[in-house]
């Protein structure tokens, strides 16, 4: 798990908590029932109406992994395609059936059963090709969903603001009201706002970085099992898999290519 976004909305909500208490004001002052439920109603709604429905119980689904989701390792993606060489050069293509049966990414497990079957090459690529396209798709759609949400929560609020001064306006003869009615007017404005910076658009940021490692990892995945499938050497396969992925998110430099000549020295030695 990657705690950024636990971390950054705990500091962000924990900030606007800090200046209320600083500036001796009160949290329940912000905590009024009528605005929070037209700000986060209103805006949900909105969202629902310029969506399909399954696109936003979709995008919902998509909320869990969004905090609990693992960010894959490039390297040790890198470490599997040279395993797999490996096994493919010294025991045939055919071996890798037994790998699919081990692996537990359905992505990977496909394109290893496909090259154990015979499958062409420029079919195996169209085959890959497609379904990272439609994986891609599939997360940008969540994604967009909770990027519009951003969109509406300040207009929503704004709104929620002008209904607000029409009742102060038709109070004007209670003046020592005006004042607790008027900041409370704002309040609208406030959580539309706050619920567009602090929530929906760091979902929406979240969810699209997540989504551009996924569809990273397997591209990495994809340009390995072709290599694979067409005999590569385990060494050349590890470096050109290594230039593909930023240096920083690699494991310290250089283990993956002391691994990768440890395993061909091994393989020239028992040839």
């Amino acid at each position: 798990m990657d705690p950024a976004t636990v971390i950054g909305l705990l500091l962000a909500f924990g900030s606007l908590i800090v200046m209320v208490l600083l500036e001796g004001g009160s949290l329940t002052s912000l905590l009024l029932p009528a605005p929070m439920i037209l700000v986060f109603g209103a805006t949900l709604a909105i969202g629902l109406a310029g969506n399909t429905l399954k696109d936003v119980v979709q995008a919902f689904k998509a909320v869990p992994g969004m905090f609990m989701g693992k960010t894959a390792k490039p390297q040790d993606s890198i470490d599997q395609m040279v395993r797999f060489a490996e096994k493919a050069r010294s025991e045939g293509l055919l071996s890798l059936e037994e790998e699919a049966a081990g692996v537990n990414d359905p992505f990977l497990a496909r394109a290893l059963q496909n090259i154990a079957d015979g499958t062409d090459a420029e079919d195996l690529r169209m085959q890959m090709e497609d379904e990272i396209d439609t994986k891609a798709r599939s997360d940008h759609s969540a994604s967009k969903f909770f990027a519009s949400l951003g969109g509406y929560a300040p207009t929503v609020g704004i709104v929620g603001t002008v209904v607000s001064l029409t009742h102060v306006l038709e109070n004007l003869s209670e003046p020592e009201q005006l004042g607790h009615m008027i900041a409370a007017a704002f309040v609208a404005t406030l959580w539309g706002l706050l619920s567009a910076n602090f929530i929906w658009l760091p979902f929406s940021s979240r969810m699209a970085r997540l989504s551009e490692l996924d569809i990273e990892r397997r591209t990495l995945l994809m340009e390995g099992m072709l290599a694979v499938q067409a005999g590569a050497q385990p060494l050349l396969l590890a470096e050109r898999l290594r230039s593909m992925v930023p240096e920083h998110q690699l494991k310290s430099p250089g283990s993956g290519r002391k691994a990768a000549a440890g395993n061909a020295e091994t393989m020239d030695t028992a040839a």
